[in-house]
Parts: C-alpha cells; sequence; structure tokens
C-alpha cells in the first residue's frame, strides 16, 4: 500500500525523478527521463510492482525529514532505540548516465538497517534477470538495465535483492543504482562516479542556481522551495517543463479521474514565463520559450495542447490494466488522450508567450513572427467554434467564455506586438487595423452574450447561468479591468458558488443538462456532488491562487493575505504541494508534485509582495472596457 500523496519528497536530476517515502521508500522512478517507463511503480500498485527501501531492520520509534538548505538533496532521519541513523537520497544532474544515490550515515549508536531493492521495469510488468556483478549486481529486462553499486554485501531473496546491514556512529555507506540500455555495456565506476564528491556536487550545484534568484522576504522559503521544485520537473535538454512526474494520482480516493501528466501543456506557458522571470531566471525562461516555438512548429490547425518533454506530439492514451492504481484508484493510464482536443484557449496563452518574450526583450527571431502570425490567422478563422475548454471537458464542445476570451487574447497580443515593434514589425498602422477590429468584435460577443444578465458575471458558456473558476482569469489577462462590474460580480459569483472551506473549485456540477461530462472521466450521469464538491475531484490549488491575484487587483489585500496564508498552511513537510485537496478528507489529491501549483504560489506571492507591480497587473496592461 503506498503512503499519503503528501508523505512523499521529490529528487531529481533535472530529466526525471523520483519520490521518496517518509518510510525510505522510493515507489515511484521513471528511467531514464520522466516519461518514461517507470522502474518502481508501488506507488500506483503495491511493493511487487518495483520499489527500492532502505529503512531501520526494526522500525523506528520517530521520522524527520528535510532538504539539505535549498537544494534537492533529502535527509530522512530514523529515530530508533538502538541510535540514530540518516538515509541521503538525491540524483546527480547528468554527467554520465542517470544514477540515484542513497547514503546512510550513523548519527549515533548501532543502527541495523535492510534494504529491499524490487526493480520491475515497464512499470512492474517486467521481472529482470538479476546478475551478481563486482561490487553489486546487474539487473536487465527487455530494452532497459540497472546496476546497483554498494559495499554491502546483497543477496536475492523472492525476486528482490536484499541486504541485512549495521550503520554505527560516524560512519557512512553508500549505494548507487545506475539506468543503462541493455545492449550496452554497463557504466564503470569512472563513469558514475564516487558518490560522495557527487554529494557534494549536487549540493553546491542546486546552492549555485538559487543563489542569484530574487524572491519576496515574507515567503522566501516557499517560494525558493517553489523554484527548486519547477527548475526539477524541468527537462534540461530541451526546456520544457513537465505538469507532474506522475501518472495516475487520482482526483479522488478511488475514482476513475486518473490523468497522465509526464507532458508539457502550453497553456503553463505565460505562468511559468511570468514566475521565472520575476524570479529572475531569464534563462529557463528563455529555454522554455524556445521548447515552445519548437514543439508548436508546423501548421497551426494541428496545435496541441501538450506534447513530450521534447516535443513529441502522439500521446496516445492505454492504460495498464495490471495496476491496481494508487489505494485502489483504477484506471493506471499512460499517455493522454486529452492531447487530441481543441482548446481554443492554447492560441491564446501562446500569443501571449510570444507577446512576452518580446516585451522582455528576450530573443525573438524571425520565425517567432511567423509562428504568431500563422496562430492568429488560425484564430480568426476558428474562434467562432465551440471547443473543448480549458477543463478538458470529454463530452460535447461549448463556446466556452474562458476560451473565447483567450481568442481575444490572441488576437490583442498580435495587435500590441505589431504596434510596440520598431522595424521589424510584419504589419504597418493600416494593416494592423483589421485585427484591431477583429479584437473588438471578439470583445463585444462575448460581454453580449457570455454574462448573466441578472448577476451581471460572466458564465461557464453560453447560454449557461453557472461560473467556474476559469472566469477569473479575464481580468488577469486583461480582458476588462479587475473593477470592471463585470468582474467584480464573477468574482463575488465565483465566491458564493464555488468555494468550499476556502478553496475555488473549477465548476459547482459535473454534469450538465445536456449530459455533458463537465467531469472529464468519461461518465456522464455520475453521482451528485457531495459536500459541495463535484464528483471525482478535490479541490483544485491554482483556481484559489488566481482568486487571491484578483483579490489583490481588487485592493482587498487582507483577505487575500489569509487566503494565501491558508494555502500554504498544506505544503508537506517539505514544502511540497500535489494538484488538488481533498477538502472532506484533508488530504493531498491528484498528481505530485503540480507545477502548476507552485506556479501559482509563485505569481500569487510576488502579487502580494508588491501589489499592481506584481506579475498579474503586468499581464494584464492594456485593460479594457466592455462594448
Amino acid at each position: 500500500m503506498p503512503l499519503p500523496i503528501e508523505q512523499y519528497a521529490l529528487i531529481g536530476d533535472t530529466e526525471t525523478a523520483a519520490l521518496v517515502g517518509l518510510d525510505g521508500s522510493i515507489d515511484w522512478l521513471c528511467l531514464p527521463r520522466f516519461d518514461s517507463a517507470a522502474c518502481f511503480a508501488a506507488l500506483v500498485g503495491d511493493e511487487s510492482h518495483g520499489r527500492w527501501k532502505i529503512a531501520p531492520f526494526s522500525g523506528s520509534t520517530s521520522v524527520r525529514r528535510t532538504y539539505r538548505g535549498d537544494t534537492l538533496v533529502l535527509e530522512t532521519e530514523f529515530t530508533t532505540p538502538d541510535g540514530v541513523v540518516a538515509v541521503v537520497d538525491f540524483m546527480p544532474v547528468r554527467q554520465g548516465p542517470p544514477t540515484v544515490v542513497r547514503i546512510v550515515e550513523g548519527r549515533s549508536g548501532r543502527v541495523q538497517m535492510h534494504m529491499d531493492l524490487k526493480i520491475r521495469f515497464d512499470y512492474g510488468a517486467i521481472v529482470p534477470w538479476v546478475r551478481r556483478a563486482d561490487g553489486g549486481m546487474v539487473a536487465v529486462g527487455g530494452a532497459d538495465a540497472i546496476a546497483l553499486r554498494t559495499p554491502v554485501p546483497v543477496e536475492g531473496r523472492d525476486l528482490s535483492t536484499v541486504a541485512t546491514f549495521q550503520v554505527p556512529q560516524g560512519e557512512a555507506l553508500a549505494f548507487t543504482l545506475s539506468w543503462f540500455p541493455s545492449y550496452a555495456p554497463r557504466p564503470t565506476d569512472d563513469e558514475i562516479g564516487d558518490p560522495y564528491v557527487a554529494l557534494e556536487h549536487s549540493l553546491a550545484w542546486w546552492r549555485d542556481w538559487i543563489r542569484p534568484c530574487t524572491v519576496p522576504d515574507e515567503w522566501s522559503d516557499a517560494v525558493r522551495r517553489s523554484l527548486l521544485t519547477l527548475k526539477a520537473l524541468t527537462f534540461a535538454p530541451t526546456g520544457g517543463i513537465v505538469a507532474a512526474p506522475t501518472t495516475s494520482l487520482p482526483e479522488q480516493i478511488g475514482g476513475v479521474r486518473n490523468w497522465d501528466y509526464r507532458y508539457c501543456w502550453l497553456r503553463d506557458a505565460t505562468f511559468t514565463l511570468h514566475a521565472l522571470l520575476d524570479a529572475g531566471y531569464r534563462h529557463e525562461a528563455e529555454a522554455w520559450s524556445r521548447w515552445l516555438r519548437r514543439a508548436v512548429a508546423g501548421s497551426p490547425d494541428e496545435l496541441q495542447i501538450m506534447y513530450s518533454v521534447t516535443g513529441e506530439r502522439r500521446l496516445t492514451e492505454g492504460v495498464l490494466d495490471w495496476l491496481p492504481g494508487y489505494e485502489g484508484s483504477a484506471p493506471v493510464r499512460i499517455g493522454n488522450a486529452a492531447s487530441e482536443q481543441f482548446q481554443l484557449d492554447v492560441y491564446g496563452e501562446t500569443l501571449d508567450m510570444l507577446y512576452c518574450v518580446r516585451a522582455v526583450d528576450m530573443s525573438f527571431p524571425d520565425d517567432s513572427w511567423d509562428l504568431a502570425r500563422y496562430l492568429v490567422e488560425h484564430v480568426r478563422k476558428v474562434w467562432h467554434e465551440p471547443d473543448e475548454g480549458i477543463w478538458e471537458v470529454r463530452g460535447p464542445r461549448r463556446h466556452f467564455v474562458h476560451s473565447k476570451v483567450m481568442a481575444w487574447v490572441a488576437v490583442d497580443r498580435w495587435v500590441r506586438m505589431n504596434e510596440e515593434a520598431d522595424d521589424d514589425a510584419p504589419l504597418d498602422a493600416d494593416a494592423v487595423q483589421p485585427w484591431r477590429d477583429l479584437r473588438d468584435e471578439i470583445h463585444a460577443e462575448v460581454c453580449a452574450q457570455g454574462v448573466d444578465p441578472k448577476r451581471g458575471c460572466f458564465t461557464q458558456f453560453y447560454g449557461s447561468t453557472e461560473v467556474d473558476a476559469s472566469l477569473l482569469m479575464l481580468a488577469l489577462v486583461g480582458f476588462l479591468s479587475a473593477d470592471d462590474a463585470h468582474i467584480v460580480a464573477t468574482v463575488d459569483a465565483v465566491e458564493q458558488d464555488l468555494l468550499v472551506d476556502g478553496f475555488v473549485l473549477r465548476y459547482r456540477t459535473d454534469v450538465a443538462a445536456d449530459g455533458a461530462d463537465l467531469a472529464g472521466d468519461g461518465a456522464s450521469g455520475a453521482a451528485a456532488s457531495v459536500d459541495g464538491l463535484p464528483p471525482g475531484e478535490g479541490a483544485f490549488l491554482l483556481t484559489t491562487f488566481w482568486l487571491i491575484d484578483n483579490l489583490v487587483m481588487l485592493g482587498r489585500l487582507d483577505d487575500a493575505r489569509r487566503r494565501f496564508e491558508a494555502l500554504l498552511s498544506l505544503r508537506n513537510d517539505v514544502g511540497l504541494l500535489s494538484e488538488e485537496w481533498d477538502v472532506a478528507a484533508g488530504r493531498m489529491v491528484g498528481n505530485f508534485p503540480q507545477a502548476f501549483s507552485h506556479i501559482g504560489l509563485l505569481n500569487t506571492a510576488a502579487n502580494l509582495a508588491r501589489g499592481l507591480a506584481g506579475p498579474a497587473s503586468r499581464r494584464a496592461h492594456g485593460h479594457r472596457t466592455p462594448t
């Protein structure tokens, strides 16, 4: 049985990541990259599907863990009747093969330890052949191989590699596990490197990376940890950032809304750029924007909402039916069928990203102008069409208000790019005018068809009387000013209809009058919501950050700070956030750690610290009034 989600911590090498449990077990690791098949999949099954546990043989009386300062080096300290021992876990940033290092340090007394290593390639489906090798063992199965090096004698038992050993005070024992292709030679000691030298290098690497960051003093610990987490979810060779390192951690325990988040979403683009740039990380922001430009190259009508870390487009969804799922939450999915949906908002996010890149004077080659033009020309053709929307509805398409507003953003940013450019603008003043007219046309339609005439608030889609949390983006992208009557009414409606115990839901119900499956689980007609929550999901953390951003822009600073502090209190003991919060159970749900949650934390902290100089107001500059 896997641990509660909040009892896991993250280690990584900026190409993949592992989740380490409070019990000393690595229950999730995909090698050699984030979206590769897992060799440890106990997180979505049980220990028979692969895990690597190092812990006191007879258990412990208490466990304490922390990252070593501003790094991704994790230290888990076990107190036992016989003494105190620590397991130090990290993944060196790659110079050789992908490697996990675990160093067991004796702190006091003499503690007997036990190691249980179950390697199961292809998400627990392949039990490898294992043979002894100098200083450890080698496991081979299919295309994958793993080498374990350790001074501790190991033996095979019940399809596992086990060891029992003692660690006295002042001594340390190192275990290194390295992946390599099964057709290649085992990595040499020189290629893997000395584990103790690797520890010092890793500590220095993360400290050097975080040192230049500029963050608010008040929440500096939370902000720095979120930045480190975001960096850990970056695929260094390309600059792509995965939404999370996991798949199929459920949005509700026992539910079916279990999705693969090990991909890069376009809508994350400008949020990520603002968060990185605001903290001073221009290099990462440029790498992310280059990844995005490469990924979306091609015909604009083939634009996807997500891509792989290297830009692959075929993310075919499948089910791993041999895995029971996290706490029985089946199915376990790999791939993501939402990549094939039409979501109009991603055009706006991409144009906003390109506008942001140019506005801060980052590299903006000719092909960026070409990409912007191709995309906005496509928006002109398709903005009238219904789509699946930001929440990736698996049902009939609709005229979602947020989607239409993001079409407006696409045109607005194209207009601004040409108006604010110097001699390199592709359009002169006369050629820009038709785009201004289109911008006004979209704006007028949204204000006419996307507003509830009784409450004066924007609605989820044309003809609806419901709100959803995506409407909180309208002021943040500059569609209307934050103090406009429609925006104020929308914020009021969200607080009235979607707040549950202080958290903002995405929407109130999951089944609309026409039977559309707004929950996205393919189960239209699902059970009614419980305690105000839509069936099948917890409360999204990102949407609550959006509400706080709106409160800042409205000048409701005390309320905004109170809500922000409440969100900060949800972080686990090492400062990590999942995608959602189960209000009833008081626990994390959804994939973990979630980049969007940490991006929300970063942007909201900056907004609170800097007010109208924060990223929300900067993104929303150029406010308009309704026509």
